[in-house]
């Protein structure tokens, strides 16, 4: 027999945009329930952000001791205990997963369900076998999970890992194969290598960390191929040794076959959104070819239900700012359906940090728009080389009638700071004029920024 329960609005799903989407809902005055499957924590917290950068971090700290002797300093003997590595990100990881343990726990129970949420119809949940949960207004915020082929997940079993379990590892394994080349594999894959992990990352694709204009991607491959052995335009087939250990084989662009062993294989070509087990097809909804329920991406609405649709659950942009901003637009819209409020634009941004870090602001580079566009460069930083960094290269897109900035991908030194800059510069639809009104220290790495729009207003019209 299952409980009842009525509300305004139930959030399915207690992560950034689910846990944004309570506390919205909350503030209308609705009466709101928070129901959650899993540990809770946050993907940010428990698998993503936080125990990557963790383990960047750490990264840098190796790297930094290994070339101290760039500024005459000699560190002695150098030693990396994987253990200890691995120790402390689970011991800071959990830390933070314990922050946002301590949030919801500070929700009122009577507002809190336990268990996995499956539609019994457009207004009518079933949370296990315990509760049916009639509500006025449903978000959907269950996020995504890694995908991992099934083939390799058979062949490998326990050696396979995501970003979900290699900060689990009890130390750092010898030897890594990383599939994917995109932003989460390459920057896993650079931590590995620089705490003194032999690291191959392979990619059916030829692209690194997703950049696309031609110029950046070319700085940013050579790079980080002094660091990371790069095999892509590869299919990768695996097999189980005796041991344990994994064979892979892949042949090369020139037709040669190539295999090595690896102590694990980390997956990471993507994640999806994590709709399975929601019996969408009871809700009435209209999904594309992915099994994602079309939404208006203004709104959040799924079609003309009272179903809305937020954070990585809805594959738009899947990172930890927008989920919060979508978990609130979409809960506010729940409580006061049918009147609904439009989501304010704002441009993209994505940041990968592979130190030197990779940023995008805007839509990106495409071939046929930039025939439209005036490009500003940079690519020398005084700063960068004070500190023994590579400058990277900065090239930052406007409208060729007006000026107006557009965008930009950046690779160079804590570029996520720069990124900010022109996300806002972009967003109050700034010149390169009107931004160089604006002070810069000296000396400062936002000074490449000030080097790439006083190219750019060289060549503003007016």
């Amino acid at each position: 027999m299952l409980k009842p329960a009525a509300c305004d609005v139930a959030v399915i799903g207690a992560g950034s945009a689910g846990l944004a989407a309570y506390h919205a809902a909350k503030a209308t005055g609705a009466k709101v329930l928070l129901i959650e499957a899993g540990p809770g924590g946050t993907t940010c917290a428990r698998y993503g952000c936080m125990p990557s950068k963790l383990l960047l971090a750490a990264a840098r700290a190796a790297r930094d001791a290994r070339e101290a002797a760039t500024f005459g300093i000699c560190v002695g003997d150098f030693a990396i205990d994987g253990t200890a590595v691995m120790t402390r990100v689970q011991r800071e990881r959990d830390h933070f997963v314990a922050g946002v343990l301590e949030e919801v726990a500070a929700i009122p129970p009577s507002d809190r369900l336990h268990g996995r949420a499956r539609f019994a119809g457009p207004d009518t949940l079933t949370v296990d076998d315990h509760t049916r949960v009639s509500a006025r207004s449903i978000v959907i915020a269950t996020g995504a999970r890694p995908v991992v082929p099934t083939d390799l997940a058979e062949t490998c079993q326990e050696r396979v890992v995501t970003h979900e379990t290699v900060f689990d590892l009890e130390t750092l394994p010898r030897a890594l194969a990383v599939i994917g080349a995109g932003p989460l594999g390459l920057e896993l894959a650079l931590a590995f290598v620089r705490l003194g992990v032999k690291t191959t990352i392979f990619d059916e694709g030829d692209s690194i960390g997703a950049v696309r204009d031609p110029v950046v991607a070319e700085a940013v491959a050579d790079q980080l191929k002094r660091e990371l052995i790069f095999e892509l335009g590869v299919t990768v087939e695996a097999k189980r040794k005796a041991d344990g250990d994994i064979l892979l084989h892949w042949t090369e662009a020139g037709g040669k076959a190539r295999r090595g062993t690896f102590d694990y294989v980390l997956v990471a070509t993507g994640r999806t959104p994590a709709l399975d087990g929601l019996d969408l097809n009871l809700a009435g909804l209209d999904c594309d070819e992915d099994g994602v329920p079309v939404f208006d991406p203004d709104t959040l609405r799924c079609g003309r239900s009272n179903i809305f649709i937020a954070g990585d659950a809805n594959d738009d942009r899947p990172v930890l700012h927008e989920a919060s901003l979508q978990g609130e637009l979409a809960s506010r819209n729940a409580a006061h359906a049918p009147k609904l409020e439009k989501r304010t634009p704002m441009p993209q941004m994505a940041v990968v940090y592979s130190d030197p870090d990779i940023a995008t602001v805007g839509p990106g580079w495409d071939k046929d728009a930039a025939e439209g566009w005036i490009i500003g460069c940079s690519d020398d930083v005084g700063r960068a080389r004070v500190d023994g960094r590579p400058s990277g290269i900065l090239r930052i897109y406007a409208g060729a009638g007006d000026g107006v900035l557009l965008g930009g991908e950046l690779f160079g030194p804590d570029v996520e700071h720069l990124a900010h800059l022109l996300a806002w510069a972009v967003q109050l639809k700034m010149t390169a004029r009107d931004v160089l009104a604006l002070p810069f220290y000296h000396p400062t790495m936002e000074e490449s920024l000030r080097t790439a729009l006083r190219n750019l207003a060289d060549q503003q019209k007016g």
